[in-house]
C-alpha cells in the first residue's frame, strides 16, 4: 500500500513577525479592561469626551458623521464577500471566498459577545435615553441595563474596520493580478491604516464610543487580523470534488 503524503501547512508569515505580538496585543487589552474594572481611565475618558462635547459645530459632526460610515461592518462584509466572489470566478476556485468567511464568523464570535458581556454604556447615554448620570456611563458589568444601551465596550467600529480593510487589502492584490494589474505596496498600506485610525477618531468624537472603547477595539482588530493573515489560504486542506480545491498561489505574495 502507498503511503498518503503528508502535506504540511505552515501559517503565511505576518510583521511584526512570532507570537509576541499577538500576546503583547491580548496582554494590552486584558489589562485596559482590568484598568476599567477598578475604575482607572475614567477620567481619561471623561476629559476627552467632555473636550469633544464642547468642540463640535455642526458642521464638524456632520463631516465626522460621513466618515465614520468607513467603519460600517455590514457593508464592509458585503464587499469583502462580493471581491471574493469575483476572484472565486475569475480563477475558478472556492478558496477567494474562505478569508472573508472566516472574517464574518471570526468578527461575530468575538466582537458582539465581548460587548455583551461587559455591558459599558456609550458617553452619549447621559444626553439621550436612557438618561444616567455621567457618573453611571462610565463602568463596565452593567447588567441591569437594557442590552441596546450597554455595548460600548470596545468599539466594533474599529475592530471591524481594522479586519475587513485587512480583508480587502488581501483580496484585491490576487483580484487585479487576474487583470494583469499589481497594487502598490503604500496604497495597501493606505487601505488598511488610514480608514481605523478616521474611524478610531471620528467614532470618539462623536461621543458614540469611550476613548478607552476605541483603543480596546483597535487591540482587538488588530489581533483578529493577525490571526486571519496568519492562515495559508492557499494550502489550506480542501475536499477533492470543491473546484480549485488543489494548493494554490493566490495568496502567497499578496500582503
Amino acid at each position: 500500500m502507498r503511503e498518503t503524503p503528508v502535506v504540511r501547512v505552515r501559517p503565511r508569515p505576518v510583521r511584526p513577525a512570532g507570537w509576541w505580538y499577538d500576546a503583547l496585543l491580548l496582554a494590552a487589552l486584558v489589562g485596559l479592561t482590568v484598568a476599567l474594572v477598578t475604575h482607572q481611565l475614567f477620567g481619561v475618558d471623561r476629559a476627552v469626551a467632555d473636550w469633544a462635547q464642547e468642540h463640535r459645530p455642526a458642521a464638524a459632526y456632520w463631516v465626522a458623521r460621513v466618515l465614520n460610515l468607513l467603519g460600517q461592518g455590514t457593508p464592509l462584509t458585503l464587499i469583502a464577500v462580493g471581491l471574493g466572489v469575483l476572484l472565486a470566478v475569475r480563477v475558478r476556485s472556492v478558496r477567494p471566498v474562505l478569508p472573508p468567511l472566516a472574517a464574518f464568523v471570526l468578527t461575530y464570535l468575538t466582537i458582539g459577545p465581548l460587548k455583551v458581556w461587559t455591558a459599558r454604556p456609550a458617553p452619549s447615554a447621559s444626553v439621550k435615553e436612557p438618561f444616567l448620570p455621567p457618573d453611571q456611563t462610565l463602568p463596565l458589568f452593567q447588567e441591569d441595563l437594557p442590552l441596546r444601551f450597554a455595548q460600548s465596550y470596545p468599539s466594533g467600529h474599529v475592530a471591524n474596520a481594522i479586519v475587513w480593510y485587512g480583508m480587502l487589502a488581501l483580496l484585491l492584490a490576487p483580484l487585479l493580478r487576474t487583470y494583469g494589474r499589481t497594487i502598490p505596496p503604500r496604497l495597501v498600506l493606505a487601505v488598511r491604516v488610514l480608514p481605523p485610525l478616521i474611524v478610531l477618531t471620528t467614532t470618539t468624537y462623536l461621543g458614540w464610543h469611550w476613548l478607552t472603547d476605541s483603543v480596546a477595539g483597535l487591540l482587538l482588530g488588530l489581533l483578529l487580523d493577525r490571526l486571519l493573515h496568519r492562515v495559508p489560504w492557499d494550502d489550506v486542506p480542501l475536499p477533492a470534488r470543491l473546484p480549485g480545491s488543489a494548493r494554490t498561489r493566490l495568496f502567497t505574495s499578496g500582503p
